[in-house]
């Protein structure tokens, strides 16, 4: 059975916005020209590419459904289950299901911690325990883990390689399609990176992402890759199902953010006098009281409210999906103050250009020149700040829940990942490996970001073209 969550409608409302902006900027060559040029930048492809793998994740994680029960326990009028997973649940079952004990290494084949154990002659003993999952295939996997490994992982790559040039190749014909040339011309074109689009790069790293997905779902189904956490869950599949908490994070708070920023700062530099009086007071008095005490009062008001009224909520999922929205929403007011500013000022400077007071000579409303003349200029501000501020908001998820003021416990994020892994850093000998796969994921996603960014940027200010 579907379910929709708040966020998930968000998401895909979102999504359709940005189709509909495509659709229409390809029409009109003055939108069209920046974002070939960002099209241009190798960088900005490659950066792209990876973008698209985290969104994919993302979008796969946020269709849920509810499975209908067994047979046995549907009685006589069926039913489904409380349970709600996703479409990319349902694709790694196998990382969501491998749960050992607790602790386990990278690629282990035993727990991490000794346990007592009873001996065959009755003595007790103290010995690392096979894992139920990891590696159990192997008889001995002490002799034969490396080259079991191995044998995986260069199947896997070969596959992946396969995979790749299938892709590559009905690109490259679909381009040459495009283009009413030879497909040999097309693909010769690519590899002297001589097209409008840098394809190279973007193929290169496609291939590249191709081959590390293909090797470590290969070796996933016979090891737990990243390890497991102290509860014995895949950090694995903690890491991937973190991805679509960050893009909600670096996302939703957006679209909470422009309405306030946009409109509060071209009126305050455009009407000037006391509506700018007002404007100013508000961001400089909510900038004067600090961020995280203004999220953490909001979100201990929805954990009463959340405590209060638990029977309005069917599953886990759905209450840390509210709070995750409520997050987005106090994010997103605390955060439109910086953007204001930028606008204010730029519209000040605006409203006395030669077309604007021609405009208003010639007796044009006041919406009229804020909606022809003031808004479709300072856009470019809005997209760089946009795409800049994506970046620093999943950040700030992280630091949020570190100090237990961010999402829901229960849900998982790189930031309630980093919090658990606080203790774990303390053990002896230390447990590495939670804290290093929430930075090593969130460290390139915010890299692709910031590079693909500053592509952008540079493409969307009119004072560098």
């Amino acid at each position: 059975m579907p379910v929709l969550l708040h966020t998930d409608i968000l998401i895909f409302l979102l999504l359709a916005a940005v189709v509909a902006f495509a659709l229409f900027a390809r029409r009109r060559e003055h939108l069209r020209a920046p974002w070939r040029q960002v099209g241009r930048s190798s960088i900005a492809m490659a950066s792209l590419v990876v973008l698209g793998v985290y969104l994919s994740v993302g979008l796969l994680d946020s269709m849920h459904y509810r499975p209908s029960l067994p047979a046995s326990e549907q009685g006589e009028a069926g039913g489904y289950s409380t349970e709600v997973l996703s479409v990319f649940d349902l694709l790694v079952t196998h990382l969501r299901e491998m749960e050992e004990k607790t602790y386990s290494a990278p690629f282990a084949a035993r727990l991490f911690v000794k346990e007592t154990v009873e001996a065959a002659d009755g003595a007790a003993e103290r010995i690392y325990p096979r894992l139920v999952h990891g590696a159990s295939h192997l008889e001995n996997p002490e002799r034969d883990r490396s080259a079991d490994i191995l044998a995986t992982g260069t199947r896997a790559a070969f596959g992946g390689l396969v995979l790749w040039l299938g892709l590559s190749t009905l690109i490259i014909g679909l381009l040459a399609r495009r283009r009413r040339c030879r497909l040999a011309d097309a693909a010769a074109e690519i590899l002297r990176n001589d097209t409008e689009f840098r394809w190279r790069p973007a193929l290169l790293m496609m291939g590249a992402c191709v081959m590390v997905i293909c090797i470590v779902m290969a070796l996933s189904f016979d090891y737990h890759v990243l390890g497991t956490d102290k509860v014995g869950e895949d950090v694995l599949y903690q890491t991937l199902k973190s991805v679509r908490t960050g893009l909600v994070i670096g996302t939703l708070t957006t679209l909470v953010m422009l309405p306030f920023a946009i409109l509060l700062g071209i009126m305050a530099g455009y009407f000037r006098g006391w509506i700018d009086d007002v404007i100013q007071y508000l961001y400089t008095t909510l900038n004067s009281i600090p961020s995280v005490l203004l999220i953490a009062a909001a979100i201990l008001i929805l954990q009463v409210y959340l405590d209060d009224h638990a029977e309005n909520f069917t599953s886990v999922v759905e209450r840390a999906d509210l709070r995750l929205l409520f997050l987005c929403l106090i994010l997103g007011f605390t955060s439109w103050t910086g953007l204001c500013r930028y606008l204010r000022a730029e519209s000040l400077k605006l409203r006395e250009v030669d077309y604007v007071q021609a405009a208003t000579a010639l007796g044009s409303t006041h919406f009229a020149i804020l909606g022809r003349h003031i808004l479709p200029n300072v856009m470019h501000i809005v997209l760089i700040t946009v795409v800049l501020d994506f970046s620093g908001l999943v950040l700030a998820e992280a630091v949020l829940s570190y100090v237990q003021i961010g999402v829901d416990p229960t849900m998982h994020s790189w930031g309630n990942m980093i919090n658990s892994a606080r203790l774990e850093m303390a053990r002896e000998p230390v447990v590495w490996w939670s804290l290093s796969a929430a930075f090593l994921f969130m460290f390139t996603l915010v890299l692709a970001a910031n590079l693909f960014s500053d592509t952008v940027r540079d493409a969307l200010d009119p004072r560098l073209r």
